[in-house]
């Protein structure tokens, strides 16, 4: 017979969305884009594929399929975590959360840090504050690890989880719970000392940047192509 899940476990899990690998790296692309390059958004299918295996700032770097990305963004919309926004004179539809759904009196603050932790995975207290910073800044530690507590302590149940620092990790982290419980062993990258040069800081903020010039050119692209269409050209 198998061994059944304790009550409490079962319920807790029933009270947050329960995502897989691909569905939380499309929620996070649609929390990332919505705040850093608010022109493009919402998402067309071909942007948000880009944005889902983009280089920068991603934990791990994918290759998700076009159907695979199609599929996450279902999952997320039945969910009721997006939808699919049909613009007048538009050929597709394009892709949006609706985070407030799920979680309404979440912050900007707290949606900073959800969305870094589902594209990049279990962090620091100080990654987290650095790679929320053109999201939501945080004026010190302090005050990410205040809001950090606040998810932790989230009511109905709580959306990220501490683990303290031992069994190999010299400090503790984070990690979001919307894939369930975080693994104790899980892998990590340690943060560099709070006196050290952030020396790939410059590269990913490149990165990202390029990334955001290709996603507004394949937007370019794609109204021309609309606008050829209506034209009869």
């Amino acid at each position: 017979m198998s061994e059944e899940e304790p009550p409490q476990e079962t319920e807790t899990k029933s009270l947050i969305p329960q995502l897989t690998f691909a569905e939380t790296r499309v929620l996070g692309c649609l929390l990332e884009k919505e705040s850093t390059t608010p022109d493009h958004y919402p998402l067309t299918p071909n942007a948000l594929h880009a944005a889902c295996n983009q280089s920068s700032n991603r934990e791990p770097v994918t290759d998700l399929g076009s159907n695979e990305v199609e599929e996450a963004m279902e999952g997320i919309r039945y969910k009721q975590l997006a939808l699919l926004v049909h613009q007048a004179g538009a050929r597709v539809p394009k892709c949006r959360h609706t985070l407030e759904n799920k979680f309404p009196y979440m912050t900007d603050g707290q949606r900073a840090i959800l969305c870094v932790l589902l594209l990049r995975g279990q962090q620091t207290v100080g990654e987290i504050r650095q790679r929320t910073e053109r999201m939501h800044p945080f004026a010190d530690i302090e005050r990410t690890q205040v809001v950090l507590d606040q998810l932790a302590d989230y009511d109905p149940a709580p959306i990220v989880k501490h683990i303290p620092a031992g069994g190999g990790r010299r400090v503790a982290t984070y990690v979001h719970l919307l894939c369930g419980d975080a693994p104790e062993a899980a892998p990590i990258h340690i943060a560099a000392p709070a006196d050290a040069a952030p020396v790939a800081s410059w590269r990913e903020e490149m990165e990202e940047e390029i990334q955001s010039l290709r996603t507004g050119m394949l937007a370019l692209k794609t109204e021309l192509e609309e606008l050829k269409s209506n034209l009869g050209a």
